[in-house]
């Protein structure tokens, strides 16, 4: 059964030679390094994580073995996707691009739109992999569990480091930003790796709000008195890099050191390898299959080393 295919058209002309998708998200957390990734993982890898007690001790001529180690573990298991599309190429016979097809009853997909195709496969499926990562749901086809989603049930996090959320503006961005670092352990303080991860609401508010139109003494002429005419590279609030993380739902954050949160998949290469294979050679048939297979996984290590905003944990 080919895919659902409609095209609005009126053949008027040469075609411009120009597709226009609704922007995509891309997967900026992944590549921008919001994540530890783990390439070349077939099947499980695991994330070895290691706790003391009180390893410091009074001296004495002996040795004494007072302290404990516990050995746990998370496993990333990248779970199988894919995307597979088929579209009959009679349908574009009337439209723009019929003469690229060639004018034989053995035709093929217009070489214009099979590129367009194959770029816009690899951008949706990098839109869903940077939603997935934070906000996905397991029980839903075609995704996993995100981030977010693991911590609302995890009990090994702290309650003192859930931050009750709202919706976040200009005018309260700096007070919700300062109740998430006031939630931050001291032997979290100090990592040198030590992020907040924000979502694209909560980082315009604060960018706004760095604009000088906020409240909390933020003058009226904003960083360098550009007001909101501003260009921010690296953005920090009370010294902690601000990371915004475009696939996570509105009014959430998270705060935690990078090298705590882990992305597995096969090959790299597979999330931007899209294959178009023209059937007609192997069942004489008109119609073009568009394939991708990828695999990935998303968890954190210690959800002890994380504090939450706007997430709700239900198991404490």
């Amino acid at each position: 059964m080919a895919t659902t295919t409609s095209i609005t058209t009126t053949y008027a002309g040469e075609f411009a030679g120009k597709y226009i998708a609704a922007a995509l998200l891309s997967a900026p957390t992944l590549e921008k390094g919001g994540f530890q990734i783990h390439p070349n993982v077939k099947y499980k890898q695991v994330i070895q994580k290691v706790a003391t007690d009180g390893i410091v001790k009074n001296a004495t001529c002996d040795f004494d073995a007072t302290s404990t180690v516990t050995l746990t573990e998370k496993v990333l298991n990248p779970e199988e996707f894919q995307v597979n599309l088929q579209l009959c190429k009679k349908d574009f016979h009337q439209t723009w691009q019929a003469a690229e097809m060639g004018y034989g009853a053995f035709d093929v997909l217009p070489k214009s739109f099979a590129d367009f195709l194959i770029a816009h496969a690899a951008e949706k499926v990098a839109s869903n992999v940077e939603s997935m990562i934070w906000d996905g749901n397991n029980a839903s086809a075609g995704e996993i569990a995100g981030i977010n989603r693991q911590l609302a049930t995890d009990a090994s996090l702290p309650a003192a480091q859930e931050v009750a959320g709202t919706s976040v503006t200009a005018s309260n961005v700096i007070a919700q930003l300062g109740s998430i670092l006031d939630a931050c352990p001291a032997r979290l303080y100090n990592q040198p790796d030590l992020t907040l991860y924000v979502s694209q609401n909560i980082y315009r508010a604060y960018v706004r709000a760095l604009g000088g139109f906020g409240a909390s003494g933020l003058g009226a002429s904003g960083v360098n008195a550009q007001g909101t005419n501003q260009v921010l590279g690296d953005v920090y609030f009370d010294g902690v890099k601000v990371f915004v993380a475009n696939g996570m739902d509105n009014n959430k954050a998270i705060l935690t050191p990078s090298s705590n949160l882990h992305f597995a998949t096969g090959l790299l290469s597979d999330l931007n390898q899209v294959k178009v294979l023209d059937m007609g050679d192997l069942d004489g048939s008109e119609n073009v299959r568009v394939v991708m297979r990828f695999t990935l996984d998303a968890k954190y290590g210690f959800a002890e080393d994380i504090v939450t905003y706007g997430i709700t944990n239900s198991a404490n």
